[in-house]
């Protein structure tokens, strides 16, 4: 643990959303109630194919906050590494309502992303500046209800 909070992996202070002292009597749970089904949030699984700037932290950075902010998330933290020789990059940026992630391969054009929101976040929305961002020349898309209860 203490390896973690000197690589600014850990926070040591509890976000607002957890500091009880910020909550209201009535706590709410960011479950989504859509169609009759209650459940966690939706994980989007994305593969990108055929696309460009994937070797280049600064601009998946900033692509990814677009998308996550067109979502309606709260982004908290971003980290990015960008390895070599081939240039690839795995990130994440961690939001209020969970997480966006990403693992390039430059080499082969691809990516691997995951956009998991709860609460009235909409991760469908990150597909145009994602498309817009990487070029992509075909887009494979896979969801998952997280937490389903029925």
């Amino acid at each position: 643990m203490e390896a973690l909070v000197q690589l600014g992996m850990v926070s040591d202070l509890p976000s607002d959303a957890q500091n009880d002292e910020n909550r209201s009597a009535e706590t709410k749970d960011y479950f989504v109630h859509r169609n009759g089904v209650r459940y966690a949030g939706t994980h989007l699984i994305i593969d990108l194919w055929g696309a460009t700037n994937l070797d280049d932290p600064d601009h998946i950075d900033a692509v990814l906050r677009e998308g996550a902010l067109a979502t309606g998330a709260t982004i908290l933290h971003g980290h990015f590494h960008h390895f070599s020789p081939n240039g690839g990059v795995s990130g994440v940026l961690v939001l209020a309502e969970s997480h966006v992630s990403i693992h390039t391969w430059p080499e082969r054009d691809y990516a691997a992303l995951d956009i998991f929101v709860c609460g009235e976040c909409d991760p469908y929305k990150a597909l145009p500046a994602l498309k817009k961002g990487f070029l992509a020349e075909r887009v494979q898309l896979a969801e998952h209800k997280r937490g389903l209860i029925g």
